[in-house]
């Protein structure tokens, strides 16, 4: 047995599926900057398309089940919290799949394969796989199988910093903060977002991040931080 073949049969394991077609999975696991020159279609990203729709519906039916008398403004904060990138990450460190992804050298050796944005697109692109080989059943069970106790148990508050903040102010017969981009650094593949949040006659705050809304986010909480006012504690 060849050593990629062992390493994607771990992978199979510690996934809990194992794949009718191998190539998807190799697919799945492919960086852009493994290819030298080659289309860009032989990369991840159609899969994490694919597998980034087919989250969002498993979640959302997984959420309409298990919360009933949630209202929709409800299930809507549950779903962002259960597919953002940094849930997606932490379920790919989860399944220890950053030693299994494909990865030019020079990004491997910038350390790509700890990298949030990577491992995010990496589970999302597996979880395309999955259904294209196994279909609806398939994506279904494996969803499950990582995301319900999350589901259960957000790690994050359900109301998010920007919502704490626009109520803060609303609270004190102020306008909806204002947020504005000032920055933007790294590559295309993975950028980092510098915004600004201000208000009225208040101090602005800046907050840094992977995307421009977790950018936006992380000004809010350094607003909020300084307020005195904690985002977490708001908690309904």
């Amino acid at each position: 047995m060849s050593q990629r073949t062992k390493g994607r049969r771990d992978l199979e394991d510690r996934l809990g599926y194992v794949f009718t077609d191998k190539t998807l999975l190799d697919v799945a696991l492919t960086h852009i900057s493994a290819l030298s020159g080659k289309a860009r279609v032989e990369s991840y990203q159609r899969l994490e398309f694919l597998g980034d729709h087919v989250l969002g519906l498993i979640v959302s039916d997984m959420l309409f089940r298990e919360f009933p008398s949630a209202e929709e403004g409800e299930l809507s904060r549950r779903l962002a919290d259960l597919v953002r990138r940094e849930t997606c990450a932490d379920v790919a460190r989860t399944l220890d799949i950053g030693v299994a992804i494909r990865l030019g050298v020079s990004e491997a050796n910038a350390g790509g394969r700890r990298r949030t944005a990577i491992l995010a697109d990496v589970c999302e692109a597996v979880i395309g796989a999955v259904f294209v080989d196994g279909g609806y059943p398939a994506a279904c069970a494996f969803i499950e199988r990582l995301w319900t106790e999350r589901m259960r148990a957000p790690k994050r508050p359900l109301r998010d910093a920007k919502t704490v903040l626009q109520e803060w102010a609303q609270g004190r017969g102020l306008p909806t903060p204002t947020y504005r981009e000032v920055a933007r650094s790294g590559p295309d593949h993975d950028p980092e977002f510098r915004v600004v949040v201000e208000l009225p006659d208040l101090e602005s705050a800046e907050g840094i991040g992977r995307s421009k809304r977790a950018a936006e986010q992380a000004a809010a909480a350094a607003f909020l931080g300084r307020e005195g006012v904690e985002a977490a504690k708001q908690n309904a």
